[in-house]
């Protein structure tokens, strides 16, 4: 493209760049904020595939946004738009028109966005894009202003009906005295486990709602003698009117329900920062980069993992080194032993019997991005052009990168330059947890790995490969799968039954005598490479053998075709009041 001629009357070019990019991200904004307020009328109306759409507009919206400003971009610019000299300058444009805003940290990642898709396959540069963030994070206590603050006057019932009260539904509570009794209880038993019997103070409470699949979800905190502890009511609308299904008052209750295995919330907030700050005071071990992550704003989270990885390679002197357990065929992983999360790399050519090419694995994480995770897909961020130290890879994670990832990593004197990449919290492979874990750990494993496959069915997923290599366990003990070149959607596959030899012959060798399609599977196959011996071979059978069957299979994708959204909750059945209602 010829680059136009500049306008020495006018204003500048990176001052034009700069304004561009600015009314760009404000246009983001507002039809994010438009997206997410649909959410409540959703929930009122029970309109669940409506919300899905709307979970799928907006995770589409932000790369459409990007895609539209760097075609105007380019315009502008012409060939200056590769020039990192030309992005400094733009940059300091943009900090001046943007530094009131309330939501300045995602206007600098959104700048990120921009930037470096224009400059293209160069290394981050750190003088480009904001890596040392010029946004100072609010204390806690500005916070105040998206909390409701609720100071215990009488009861704790009296004070659960208020809060109850206060939400903005039309479709009117089943029985909210029924439920603030029953919440009540379980916040009065918790305290005095917890704190010693002594008198809840005060709820404060987050104003947004949070929503979520088929819920709605209260977030706050409970106050007593100068401790806080969190505070979750799950909301569902039934065909009889709103529950409360449970009330969560566990740290690790709170954290599992923003988990990186999840889909994103939909909750409304001008200044994100202030929610979360917030969700870090009742989720303290939950990372920055989560927290932004699971309320929707994505691609700031990533920027978050970025600089905190920098710090984190800034302060330690550990080395990279290929991750625990058996190597995959399409990736190779590595991490850092002393940070949390591992590093994906596609592998240049995939052995037998992986026929998937490249493109074919990056749509599969590109599906399950936008598809319900169900609590047991991990989250994966992609990125693009990281340049790590080279003193920092052990030779082994050097040697394969080299070898089996050349048209990915390019290997200099002093660094390492990696062109594509995704990054996914660290969890401990199945296969090696069960080997390691006391019995009772271990068959609580078998358990929830089963219901992962179940989970991931009721949101049409089948796992491709169940081999228990391919899933983890989180820290709270989740059962997730972070596999996913074979993961395909149910409704695509045939369940069959294996037809019976017709000869000896036929039954002895090694290859089927029976024609095998390619998105065939056979329920009664899958016990026998699982690898599960003795008691936790009993226990998955006695919970699951269901899942040997045609009928299960058949039944979920029937169930699937009919439109049905199946519920999956992000706390045990045992939480439930629905256990206990008369």
């Amino acid at each position: 493209m010829p680059t136009p001629p500049r306008n020495p009357s006018g204003p500048d070019e990176a001052d034009l760049a700069a304004r561009l990019i600015e009314d760009a991200f404000a246009d983001y904004r507002q039809r994010f904020k438009a997206i997410t307020y649909r959410a409540r009328s959703r929930f009122d109306r029970r309109d669940w595939h409506g919300a899905q759409a709307d979970s799928v507009e907006r995770l589409e919206l932000y790369p459409r946004c990007i895609d539209r400003t760097l075609s105007e971009i380019e315009d502008l610019l012409g060939d200056r738009a590769r020039s990192a000299a030309v992005w400094r300058g733009i940059r300091s444009r943009f900090s001046a028109l943007v530094a009131a805003r309330d939501d300045l940290e995602l206007a600098e990642s959104f700048f990120n966005s921009v930037a470096l898709k224009s400059l293209g396959s160069m290394a981050i540069d750190h003088s480009v894009v904001y890596v040392a963030s010029d946004f100072q994070p609010t204390p806690l206590q500005h916070a105040a202003s998206i909390l409701t603050t609720w100071p215990n006057h009488g009861s704790t019932r009296e004070l659960v009906a208020a809060v109850l009260r206060s939400c903005p539904f039309e479709t009117p509570f089943e029985d909210p005295e029924r439920d603030a009794r029953a919440a009540a209880s379980a916040i009065e038993a918790r305290l005095r486990a917890v704190n010693g019997g002594a008198a809840l103070e005060a709820i404060d409470t987050v104003n947004p709602l949070f929503y979520r699949g088929k819920s709605a979800f209260i977030v706050g905190r409970l106050r007593s003698r100068g401790r806080t502890f969190p505070l979750v009511f799950p909301l569902l609308n039934t065909d009889r009117g709103i529950v409360v299904d449970a009330v969560l008052l566990e740290e690790d209750a709170a954290s599992i329900l923003f988990s990186f295995t999840r889909s994103y919330f939909e909750v409304e907030v001008e200044a994100p920062d202030q929610l979360i700050r917030f969700l870090k005071s009742i989720m303290p071990l939950k990372p920055i980069a989560e927290l932004y992550i699971s309320i929707g704003h994505n691609r700031h989270g990533k920027t978050e993992l970025y600089r905190d990885l920098i710090r984190h390679l800034e302060a330690s002197n550990d080395q990279f080194e290929i991750a625990r357990g058996d190597r995959g065929m399409v990736m190779i992983v590595f991490t850092l032993p002393s940070y949390d999360v591992v590093f994906k790399v596609i592998r240049d050519e995939f052995p037998y019997p992986k026929t998937t090419v490249r493109r074919q694995v990056m749509e599969k994480y590109n599906l399950v991005f936008k598809h319900d995770r169900a609590g047991r897909l991990v989250d994966a961020q992609e990125f693009e052009n990281w340049r790590f130290d080279r003193a920092r890879f052990s030779n082994e994670v050097l040697g394969e990168l080299q070898e089996r990832a050349a048209s990915s990593v390019r290997i200099e004197k002093d660094s390492v330059l990696i062109a594509h990449l995704y990054t996914e919290r660290r969890v401990t492979p199945l296969n090696l947890y069960l080997r390691e874990s006391d019995r009772a750990a271990a068959c609580e494993a078998v358990l929830d790995y089963g219901q992962t496959v179940k989970d991931l069915a009721a949101t049409n997923f089948f796992p491709g490969d169940l081999l228990l290599k391919n899933f983890g366990v989180t820290r709270h003990g989740r059962v997730v799968f972070y596999d996913y070149d074979e993961l395909c959607l149910l409704t695509d596959i045939n369940v069959r039954t294996l037809p019976p030899p017709r000869s000896p012959s036929e039954e002895l060798r090694a290859e089927p005598w029976f024609y095998v399609g390619e998105d065939d599977i056979f329920p009664e196959e899958f016990l026998g490479f699982l690898g599960l011996r003795g008691e936790l071979r009993d226990v998955f059978l006695g919970a699951h053998s269901d899942l040997l069957g045609l009928d299960y299979w058949l039944g979920m994708q029937e169930r699937l075709r009919r439109g049905e959204i199946v519920d999956i909750f992000a706390y045990k059945q045992s939480r439930r009041f629905a256990n206990v209602r008369t």
